[in-house]
């Protein structure tokens, strides 16, 4: 029996041996069998009732409270990646997409934004084909940038609360896989077209996966710290007439 098993059991047979004994002396005290039975009933049939408000609807509040503070903390991790790797990232592969003038303008995100507009531009992008070349890209200034953070890649992929966000999840495998690919090839510039168009998969599987975790940060943004939406647009990479600088 597993020690787990046998210390519920122990502690069962425990608090069921305290709870007689405290009857027995309940009834050595008043001598009224009558009236044990009655409470002892009593407090059984509330037993359903009560596993009904504390299981049903107070846990399910509490479990929903604890979820959206994950959630919080795991935005914060997010918000993280796309300062440090995401957009400089997203910036460097959109130059590179091909059909990036049939969807600029859907990406360039507006301050009368509203949830429905957010949900309609992102299901346009899941289906709408990557159309990104590895030979149009700078092989190296990518390799560059996503080797020299392999170690806060691999500090995000630790944290547990990563994979409670399932796409995020799928985003961060396939930009360390695209990091191992560039990592183990030597010279970039020379290549054949058949590794080109094997990079140019990968590079493709972060792209689609990279635009719409992007979306929705801008929509969690927007939401909850419209001071950090409004710097976030300043750097659209999306928007060839983003500026940081306020101008109006």
């Amino acid at each position: 029996m597993k020690e787990d098993t046998r210390w519920k059991l122990m502690a069962g047979a425990g608090l069921l041996m305290l709870s007689l004994i405290l009857f027995a002396f309940h009834y050595l005290i008043f001598h009224d069998q009558h009236h044990i039975w009655i409470f002892f009933m009593g407090d059984l049939a509330f037993i359903p009732i009560e596993v009904l408000v504390v299981t049903l609807i107070i846990d399910r509040l509490l479990e929903s409270r604890e979820k959206e503070m994950r959630m919080e903390k795991l935005n914060m991790v997010i918000g993280t990646f796309f300062s440090t790797l995401g957009t400089p990232l997203l910036s460097m592969l959109s130059c590179a997409d091909e059909g990036i003038s049939s969807i600029r303008d859907d990406l360039v995100v507006e301050q009368d934004w509203d949830s429905g507009r957010f949900r309609e531009v992102q299901a346009r992008m899941l289906s709408q084909k990557c159309s990104i070349s590895a030979d149009g890209i700078d092989r190296q200034a990518l390799k560059r940038l996503l080797t020299g953070n392999e170690d806060f890649l691999l500090r995000l992929l630790e944290n547990p609360m990563v994979f409670e966000h399932e796409s995020f999840t799928d985003l961060l495998l396939a930009v360390t896989h695209l990091t191992e690919e560039l990592r183990a090839r030597e010279d970039l510039d020379q290549l054949p077209p058949t590794d080109l168009a094997h990079l140019s998969i990968d590079i493709g599987r972060v792209y689609k996966r990279l635009v719409p975790e992007w979306l929705k940060y801008m929509e969690y943004l927007k939401s909850h710290y419209p001071y950090l939406f409004s710097l976030a647009m300043r750097q659209n990479p999306f928007d060839t007439e983003a500026s940081v600088v306020v101008k109006s």
